[in-house]
């Protein structure tokens, strides 16, 4: 299998595992909802209600980016190699190796190991439209990039 199936089979596994995670605890929140059983302390029933109806709403919205990051991985873009980084590029440098997709943080293959970061971090945003041979300075640390995929 060839690196970029690789690191995009593995940032498909971090958001699916993710998704199934909080569809599963909004699920069970939503059950713990519907057994929670109205008591003489009125006020108890009411603040424990909207405790889980706000953790719900705050699982949601995590489930919702969760979701954009998913559709990030269906963007042909992914699929492209080229000279200068760009969404989907496969970059090493002499600090570190990244896959420029979604935030999916450290994936180890066999040979290495690479950081699967979103466009809109600040390493990211360092890297875009540069290319092989190209230098930056990332926390007082001049990066050489050795290669672009």
């Amino acid at each position: 299998m060839k690196e970029r199936e690789e690191l995009l089979k593995s940032c498909h596994t971090y958001v699916n595992e993710r998704i199934l995670r909080l569809e599963t605890s909004v699920w069970d929140l939503e059950r713990d909802l519907g057994n929670e059983t109205k008591s003489s302390a009125g006020d108890k029933y009411e603040t424990s209600r909207e405790m889980i109806n706000a953790e719900i709403s705050q699982l949601e919205s995590q489930l919702q980016e969760f979701k954009k990051l998913q559709e990030i991985l269906q963007l042909p873009n992914l699929q492209k190699s080229g000279k200068k980084i760009q969404l989907g590029s496969i970059v090493t440098t002499s600090a570190a190796n990244y896959f420029l997709a979604i935030p999916a943080g450290e994936i180890k293959l066999e040979k290495q190991n690479f950081y699967g970061i979103g466009i809109n971090s600040p390493i990211a945003k360092l890297l875009l439209g540069k290319q092989k041979g190209d230098r930056f300075n990332f926390h007082q640390e001049d990066i050489k990039i050795l290669s672009v995929d």
